[in-house]
């Protein structure tokens, strides 16, 4: 499926961007700008089943089947969060950027409360701007719009096809390419053990202190920093 995407700047280098779950390409509203003042061309999908993008069946797989569709091979760089990151790693063995950067990825679906799982995620469809405040204490204003706006035209079903992954152990064995694995404090979906295993596998790990699972979103100061010498 070719994606909807949105593009940031003109420069010579490429950076790739990859949302997560119930979101789309305007999650990244600071970040595609904060990259092409970087000198980059950046560019944005919407995955299937979310903004401006086609709808269908869902998996893991498709979603990187579209990606690897949409956008160009050999970036400088690629972001993927959460679903994203889970996304990214499924399609950068052809993408083939220069640098991967998976952002609290979805590696591990083990949800933190009992009943907590993609039927809830589903019920956010209909989320108001209060409970996604409180959800998300210390995102701006203008990220609770973006939000309430996304979930309007979000298809609830991606999250029910992720049911089969809870609890299966999605790791990559390997980075494909010089890999940085960007943790929030604490993170759900990646355990200390866990990341000392990707240590071991070849990947760095870095935390954003007292970041939630949307770290761009949560403390975009902080998201930068942690970028530091990938971008």
């Amino acid at each position: 499926m070719q994606l909807h995407t949105q593009t940031w700047g003109e420069g010579d280098r490429l950076a790739l961007l990859v949302h997560g779950i119930m979101a789309d390409h305007r999650t990244w509203r600071r970040v595609g700008p904060a990259l092409a003042g970087l000198g980059y061309r950046v560019i944005a999908v919407d995955l299937r089943g979310h903004g401006a993008s086609g709808r269908g069946e869902y998996s893991p797989e498709l979603f990187a089947d579209d990606v690897v569709e949409s956008l160009p091979t050999g970036a400088e760089l690629a972001i993927g969060h959460s679903l994203g990151g889970l996304t990214l790693a499924l399609a950068v063995d052809r993408l083939r950027p220069a640098r991967a950067v998976y952002s609290d990825p979805a590696w591990h679906l083990a949800f933190p409360e009992p009943g907590f799982g993609p039927e809830v995620f589903a019920s956010f469809k209909t989320a108001g701007k209060e409970q996604i405040r409180a959800m998300n204490p210390r995102w701006d204003e203008a990220d609770v719009d973006v939000e309430q706006r996304t979930l309007a035209v979000w298809d609830e079903a991606t999250a029910l096809s992720l049911a089969p992954l809870t609890g299966r152990d999605l790791l990559p064995a390997a980075p494909v390419v010089p890999s940085l694995v960007q943790l929030a404090d604490p993170s759900f979906l990646i355990s200390p053990e866990r990341a000392a295993l990707l240590r071991e596998r070849g990947f760095e790990v870095r935390s954003v202190a007292g970041a939630g699972h949307t770290i761009h979103r949560d403390d975009f100061d902080g998201f930068m920093a942690s970028l530091e010498g990938w971008v």
